[in-house]
């Protein structure tokens, strides 16, 4: 496992998703190390320099939270601050309950937690997949999906970063047919630099990505109806620790893939949900797009629990 890490104190990692590697985070790592914190930000499995194993099994979370659990043991640390965005959010949910004796606090963007679906994710896709074009359903295919986004990988990676972002209103990409490949279905991005993306820092994810393709990310997707399987005995089950939740007001996953009222359900189902705050404007790469709002959430998140 590859890890950035700043700082000395007590540790916050944080956990990246798909398409990134840990230096999504690295505008939160300076600002939490340079308040008296170790935070650390790893590639996790499949990403970045970290290793990717070729079974589509060994990307289940809980695989891949025993390396988090490796990682505290290799610093040294009973307990950890864990933040999460994307497949790191989810990844977090459910370390909360595969080890809550390890967990201080969780800090989650943009995914909110909901309790075990009466059915695999799987079952759902496909009967979004006959309406429209789906991303997730697209993913399954082992090889099909690889081949296409290595081919074009920073043309990929600029029009999804794009379309997730609070400029772009990414449920309209569902407006395509079934059938279509995920690139062909995204907006064209505007030339870089944004507004909150400097070309340097895309040149950073770009490059990554160029030398690994995406199969590693790719197979997270292809592992979620075995997380399903996985988590029969988490079915009533929530997070027990102190949970701190932030958004984008244009997150696509808050709008689309997390039911009617995904705030009321986590109010309802975690027993200590402390804050939640809105980010006006931003979209699913919220620490990207208002990294003032978040540090300075994180920073107050932080501050609320123990040292």
């Amino acid at each position: 496992m590859h890890i950035t890490e700043q700082g000395q104190g007590d540790p916050v990692i944080f956990c990246h998703g798909f398409p990134h590697t840990g230096y999504v985070w690295h505008r939160q790592l300076a600002a939490v190390s340079a308040a008296g914190y170790r935070a650390i930000a790893p590639d996790l499995r499949g990403a970045g320099r970290t290793d990717a194993p070729a079974a589509v099994e060994e990307y289940t979370n809980r695989a891949v939270i025993g390396d988090l659990l490796a990682l505290l043991d290799d610093i040294g640390a009973e307990r950890a601050v864990f933040a999460g965005v994307d497949f790191g959010a989810a990844l977090l949910w459910e370390l909360g309950m595969r080890a809550p004796e390890r967990v201080r606090g969780l800090i989650v963007l943009n995914n909110p937690f909901a309790p075990r679906s009466p059915k695999p994710p799987g079952y759902y896709w496909a009967k979004m997949a006959e309406r429209h074009f789906l991303h997730m359903q697209y993913f399954q295919e082992p090889g099909v999906a690889d081949a296409h986004l290595a081919e074009q990988p920073r043309e990929f990676l600029s029009r999804v970063y794009y379309a997730l972002s609070g400029d772009y209103h990414y449920l309209d990409v569902w407006q395509n047919p079934p059938g279509m490949r995920y690139i062909d279905a995204l907006p064209q991005a505007p030339q870089l630099p944004w507004p909150w993306l400097p070309e340097a820092e895309f040149d950073v994810l770009a490059t990554e990505f160029e030398r690994t393709g995406f199969t590693g990310g790719l197979n997270w997707y292809r592992a979620l109806d075995r997380n399903w399987e996985l988590t029969a005995e988490y079915a009533q089950a929530a997070p027990a620790a102190p949970v701190y939740f932030v958004y984008g007001e244009n997150d696509p996953d808050m709008e689309g893939f997390s039911g009617r009222d995904p705030l009321d359900t986590m109010r309802a189902t975690l027993p200590d949900l402390r804050a939640v705050r809105r980010v006006p404007g931003a979209g699913h790469l919220v620490q990207l797009e208002a990294t003032d709002a978040v540090n300075t959430f994180l920073l107050d998140s932080l501050g609320d629990l123990p040292s």
